[in-house]
């Protein structure tokens, strides 16, 4: 019977084959990973990126020469009678149509290419064109223009960009630090230029054949749209069903160019819109709500898209239906807002009103009470007239003020309790509290117009009021002499 150690020592030597094998396996995984590096590391090397056929291969594919083969054959042939019976994916057309969708994809790509090998090109003449022209085909025109010329006031660039571009791109050029390229490069350059206006030309055919087939294969976004709108979008989606994919804030950028105003104003330059700005309604729309139409438009397009690409209504109903709903709303945000109608007084409450009662209420009647003396001045005896201020009626009238009885007014003895408690805070702030602290500014000297000047305890003034007794000093020829009064 084996014992323990022994045990351990054959795990020991199985861990320790376990190794060796996987120490083999990641040799021979090294191994390979080598030759793969190897081989990409070739492939680059290989690339050349000074020969334009090796960067830009498209336009000698065979599928992008058959595409454009049935397009111009289309174009030539026109618009047909379509069979709507037929179910949209067999039919062969709309095959067409979707590979032109997915080549107008790849020729936006390809451009793309082009545009930064041109550049990287161009940069050794005159760097500072890319950061002033930035759409590639603008780039690539500009570029074929100017070639090698330094003076570019013997250029005509009339046609090919806005005069605010033209004249900083002349005031740019004539201080930039590029010098003129070699004929070899040149000619690439030039080459590149061609090519990159070929594929813009091929891309325009595809849109324009898209565009005549768009009322049956998107009807709905033909009829909020139109049919060129319609046509680019779907091209810059990737497809119908691309389209229907996306979100409608990203439907609204599609076509969306980055403008340069060269430090022009940007008051009247649109943000963040594309192919949407190019509709019919959208342009009839006043220029403050246009922003908000054309989110609007991005939003209804989209759920068009949604509807087309899964032939909910052939017809196009579902489309006009929608492009009814857009106009409206655009009417009603240009209605004026609705006059400010004056509000009618509430109707009055004759009941009285249930008011809860107690100490605070008590004490904010005493508080607010109408005194005796208002409520005759406010009282007018019939026949009688009252006395005024001024006499004869005018000035402020006295009301039954000293008509009642003996003519004097009658005040009432009694106090009441707030005024008792107001007179009390006011003897305490003025001659001291009831505790018998004084005020550091309380003086035994006073001032009276009889007596003369009065020395007095302030301590015990305050304490004899508090009893009903005073006692004062007062002076007479001379002499102080103590009076107690009660």
């Amino acid at each position: 019977m084996a014992t323990l150690a022994d045990s351990f020592l054959a795990d020991l030597d199985e861990l320790s084959d376990n190794d060796a094998n996987i120490v083999e396996e990641d040799d021979v995984e090294a191994g390979n990973m080598e030759e793969d590096v190897d081989g990409d590391l070739a492939d680059i090397e290989a690339l050349n990126y000074d020969d334009l056929d090796t960067v830009s291969k498209l336009q000698k594919t065979q599928r992008y020469n058959d595409i454009m083969q049935k397009v111009e054959d289309a174009l030539e042939k026109g618009s047909g009678v379509q069979d709507h019976g037929m179910v949209l994916e067999d039919d062969p057309e709309y095959q067409l149509i979707v590979n032109c969708n997915v080549l107008s994809v790849d020729i936006e790509n390809e451009i793309v290419i082009i545009h930064n090998f041109i550049r990287d090109k161009y940069r050794l003449k005159f760097p500072e064109l890319e950061s002033l022209v930035h759409h590639p085909i603008d780039y690539a025109r500009v570029v074929k223009k100017i070639g090698n010329e330094m003076d570019l006031t013997l250029v005509d660039m009339e046609g090919l960009l806005p005069a605010a571009i033209r004249m900083v791109i002349s005031v740019t050029a004539s201080t930039t630090s590029g010098k003129p390229l070699p004929e070899e490069v040149l000619q690439k350059t030039i080459e590149a230029c061609d090519r990159a206006l070929a594929l813009d030309s091929a891309k325009k055919k595809v849109l324009d054949f898209v565009e005549t087939r768009m009322g049956y294969i998107a009807p709905n976004l033909s009829a909020i749209v139109g049919s060129a709108v319609a046509a680019k979008l779907m091209g810059t989606a990737g497809g119908l069903t691309a389209l229907a994919k996306m979100p409608a804030c990203n439907v609204q950028l599609l076509g969306a160019k980055k403008k340069n105003l060269a430090g022009f104003s940007t008051a009247t330059s649109q943000f963040r819109v594309g192919f949407i700005e190019q509709t019919e309604v959208f342009q009839s729309t006043p220029p403050s709500l246009r922003m908000r139409a054309g989110r609007l438009l991005a939003a209804k397009s989209t759920l068009a898209a949604r509807v087309d690409s899964t032939r909910g209504d052939p017809s196009g109903n579902t489309g006009r239906a929608l492009r009814e709903e857009i106009r409206k709303k655009i009417e009603k945000w240009q209605e004026p807002p609705p006059a400010k109608q004056p509000k009618p007084l509430p109707v009055p409450d004759s009941e009285p009103k249930k008011k809860r009662g107690g100490r605070r209420l008590r004490k904010m009647k005493e508080r607010y009470a109408i005194t005796d003396m208002r409520k005759l001045a406010n009282r007018m005896q019939f026949g009688v007239p009252e006395e005024s201020s001024l006499g004869d009626g005018l000035g402020e009238g006295y009301g039954m003020l000293g008509q009642a009885g003996n003519g004097k007014l009658r005040v009432s003895i009694g106090q009441s309790k707030l005024a008792a408690k107001v007179a009390k805070k006011f003897k305490e702030k003025r001659y001291g509290s009831s505790s018998g602290a004084t005020s550091g500014l309380t003086s035994s000297l006073a001032f009276t117009p009889v007596q003369g000047i009065e020395l007095s305890n302030p301590q015990s003034h305050a304490h004899q009021l508090g009893s009903g007794t005073q006692s004062t000093y007062f002076s007479e020829n001379g002499t102080f002499s103590k009076i107690k009064r009660t």
